[in-house]
């Protein structure tokens, strides 16, 4: 049984092998998109072994020449012109990109080559020679995902049902506890957004959940309260991006967040004016691993002074040899903690945020909305206190405010490694 197992997938790697040359070998607009259905049709019989030869296949086959590149380059130094630059460019872009090109031409292109990039990415840790497909697959996707591309669409209770229970499958912050937890979340004082490809209508790429209040909320558990009564809608004043979660791993890397986030600003602004605020409430993932471990103090250079209230505040913390996991097993909450030791977190998570979110070693989410041209505008205490909250954050969130007028000038100050902060936050440190 193995050995007729082997037998048929090498004749699936054969076939493969056979019709990926037949799609290479013509034009490209003449090839009829059957040559791609026969590349997708034994792909998609190929077992893990066969997929992972097949990507050997085209990361070693399908790079560049080496020596036309070399020529086109010298070419191009010696005499710089518009002609020469597009050789050059033509001689650098892998035969690949084209392979993929014209795969993605066929019915159920789009999605095929989402799955081949979705394993790749588990693949690449061991195969380092796999980045450079995987670059190439990313460069595509980034083109054919330009947000300009997408349509964003509501998702309400009336929506398919498949389209809701992808939501409530991909919720990566806050989990959704059964229909009538997703029925709570999409009533009128909450809104849900989903970026949609016309390729994949029927599959939400990214979604972000919306709540719309009076206030800014300083604790995530009355939002996300199955059991609430909806707010009126004369009391809407703020809306709350709460959660924010992508459906396609394939898409890693592919900036859609950020477009997704100012695009449903601007049509909840539209809908109802009485909004003149708009804040994240966010987790800080990061935060108790980077407590947990020496600082980089070359970060501190030029703020002496932080350094300082940083060793400080890790003293009073006191772990004395312990983990942050071992503290809560014995009970440790932010109810049984001391006043020394609250400031001694809040001056932790400021520093943290505030001078090393533009640093390999800062939270994501909080990289995600302060590039975005958000503000640290607050630490809330006691915000999250859940089992996961807890351990990744000592229950601290934040909201980021998203001020429509400023968020350019705050994403170029973060670029240049600036952090954009309210003075409340500052008085932390």
């Amino acid at each position: 049984m193995i050995l007729l197992e082997k037998i048929v997938q090498s004749r699936h790697q054969s076939k493969i092998n056979q019709a990926v040359k037949r799609l290479m070998s013509g034009p490209g607009e003449a090839n009829s998109s059957s040559m791609a259905q026969d590349v997708i049709r034994h792909y998609q019989a190929l077992d893990d072994g066969g997929r992972l030869d097949f990507y050997s296949l085209l990361a070693e086959k399908f790079n560049p020449d080496p020596k036309s590149v070399m020529q086109a380059a010298l070419a191009y130094a010696e005499q710089p012109d518009a002609r020469n630059l597009i050789a050059l460019t033509r001689i650098t872009e892998s035969p690949r990109q084209e392979l993929l090109r014209r795969l993605n031409r066929a019915p159920g292109g789009t999605k095929i080559i989402l799955t081949m990039r979705r394993e790749i990415l588990k693949l690449l840790e061991k195969r380092r020679d796999l980045a450079a497909l995987d670059y190439d697959i990313r460069h595509l996707l980034s083109s054919w995902f330009n947000p300009g591309f997408l349509k964003m669409h509501r998702v309400d209770w009336q929506s398919p049902a498949h389209v809701l229970e992808k939501i409530i499958h991909h919720e990566a912050v806050h989990a959704i506890d059964g229909w009538d937890d997703l029925r709570r979340r999409l009533q009128p004082d909450r809104r849900c957004f989903a970026f949609f490809h016309p390729q994949l209508p029927d599959e939400p790429l990214i979604f972000v959940e919306v709540a719309l209040l009076g206030d800014i909320p300083d604790a995530i558990g009355p939002l996300v309260d199955k059991k609430s009564e909806p707010n009126e809608a004369t009391k809407f004043k703020v809306a709350v991006f709460y959660s924010i979660s992508n459906c396609e791993p394939g898409l890693r890397g592919v900036s859609l967040g950020n477009f997704l986030i100012k695009r449903v600003a601007d049509q909840l602004k539209a809908e109802f004016p009485s909004l003149k605020t708009f804040v994240t409430l966010s987790p800080i993932p990061g935060f108790v691993d980077w407590m947990s471990k020496p600082a980089d103090h070359a970060v501190f250079e030029k703020h002496p002074g932080v350094a300082e209230k940083y060793e400080k505040a890790l003293q009073l913390i006191s772990l004395k040899g312990k983990t942050w996991v071992q503290r809560l097993t014995e009970g440790w909450t932010p109810a049984t903690s001391t006043d020394a030791e609250k400031n001694a977190l809040q001056t932790l998570c400021a520093t943290y945020l505030i001078y090393f979110s533009t640093h390999r070693s800062g939270s994501p989410v909080a990289k995600f909305h302060l590039g975005n041209g958000a503000r640290l505008n607050r630490i809330n205490w006691a915000a999250d206190l859940s089992k996961k909250g807890l351990k990744e954050s000592a229950g601290l969130m934040v909201n980021y405010l998203y001020d429509l007028d400023e968020v350019e000038e705050n994403h170029e100050k973060f670029n240049q490694g600036e952090v954009v902060f309210a003075r409340s936050v500052g008085k932390s440190i």
